[in-house]
């Protein structure tokens, strides 16, 4: 089979980037003031300087407090902020705390295993001395991670490194005919060369829970993942929930052509590390921003997403695809949306040369090429962990 290559950041223990970012991350909301004045500092013209640093994030969220100190709520927080530290597309990393919240910082560093260092820092505002202490000593800390950051240079890697989230947003009739196989047919050469796809929107596989199933590599695989849509469906029993309405809104079986044909490998639940290669599955609402921001914990590297009526989503860390099923809507949202699709439903050409389109437009996208949400700067907004618990 011919090599096949993009232009990635190949970080200390072997995985790749698409992205080379620094990232202010908060413990809890108290701190997302702070966290967003030290990423603003961080203007185009402050990181002229530093051509191979794309950009200074804000990592923040609203929750953190007025939550269950233990368990799986706070787990879940906690392995979905750290696993985002851990993306390949971040280089280094600010987390900041007021210092009471019930995700306790040092608890949390503790629990994740991360290590303050070099290229990780931790700042406490009641012990630095408040927002405006924090926020000084914020960007001293990203000015200290820039010039190590910007030494990590692109260079030609097997795609077999790349690690893409799957997606979809304000379908309709057209994507299952056009976007969604399109994407599958890219999906199946991205698992053939060696890459890794994520599926997510267990609630969406519910109603074809036996051909999901039916996808799985071994008996083990299939019984994890009817297992978590089993799980969903005791969840959703009772309340006014998409999954207890109807099917999902781009028809049965839709959900699954956004991964292709391949066998699925691997179950995994939300924000856990993704390790096996080619098609696997991480447990996620059918809400995008909630289910990318866990993709991405899990080591996601690319977004790609389907549309029959267009979205404007697209997740600052990694770059974000997205495909439009009909060409009316293309046209439309053009500046949100990177892919037309409708040249299938018009016949011009077939499944499997717009999945070859689309595959070379992720390798394109992977190597740096901005995509239609970075050119917009769109994402700063949409890291938004499941708030799987109860709010107390």
């Amino acid at each position: 089979m011919q090599d096949v290559t993009f232009e990635g950041y190949v970080r200390p223990d072997g995985r790749v980037g698409t992205r080379n970012h620094l990232g202010v991350f908060v413990v809890g909301n108290c701190g997302a003031t702070a966290a967003r004045r030290i990423a603003d500092h961080f203007s185009a013209k402050r990181l002229a300087a530093f051509p191979n640093v794309d950009g200074v994030l804000p990592f923040v969220h609203e929750i953190g407090c007025g939550m269950e100190a233990t368990g799986e709520p706070m787990n879940l927080l906690r392995r979905t902020i750290a696993g985002t530290v851990r993306n390949p597309n971040i280089a280094g990393a600010v987390v900041i705390a007021l210092g009471c919240e019930r995700n306790n910082i040092r608890a949390f560093f503790e629990q994740e295993k991360l290590v303050p260092g070099p290229m990780l820092h931790m700042l406490v505002m009641q012990e630095i001395g408040g927002t405006a202490n924090t926020i000084e000593a914020g960007i001293a800390a990203i000015e200290a991670m820039l010039p190590e950051a910007n030494c990590c240079q692109r260079q030609a890697v097997a795609v077999e490194h790349l690690v893409v989230g799957l997606q979809s947003a304000g379908v309709d009739g057209d994507t299952a005919l056009s976007a969604n196989p399109a994407l599958g047919a890219a999906i199946d050469l991205l698992v053939r060369h060696g890459g890794t796809a994520i599926l997510s929107a267990t609630s969406d596989l519910a109603p074809v829970a036996g051909q999901a199933v039916a996808r799985a590599a071994n008996p083990e695989v299939g019984a994890q993942l009817e297992q978590r849509i089993q799980w969903w469906k005791s969840y959703s029993a009772g309340r006014d929930t998409r999954m207890s309405r109807k099917s999902c809104a781009d028809g049965e079986g839709a959900g699954l052509q956004r991964a292709g044909n391949s066998a699925l490998r691997a179950v995994y639940e939300y924000a856990h590390p993704v390790t096996e290669r080619g098609l696997v599955f991480m447990d996620a609402p059918a809400y995008v921003a909630v289910s990318a921001t866990g993709q991405i914990a899990s080591g996601a590297t690319m977004v790609c997403l389907t549309t029959g009526a267009g979205t404007g989503f697209g997740a600052a860390p990694v770059p974000t695809v997205k495909l439009a099923s009909n060409s009316a809507v293309f046209a439309r949202m053009e500046d949100d949306l990177d892919i037309d699709c409708g040249s299938v439903l018009a016949g011009e050409i077939s499944i499997e040369h717009m999945g070859q389109l689309v595959f070379e437009r992720m390798l394109a996208h992977a190597s740096g090429e901005p995509t239609k949400s970075e050119e917009l700067g769109v994402g700063r907004d949409e890291f938004v962990p499941w708030p799987i618990g109860v709010l107390a």
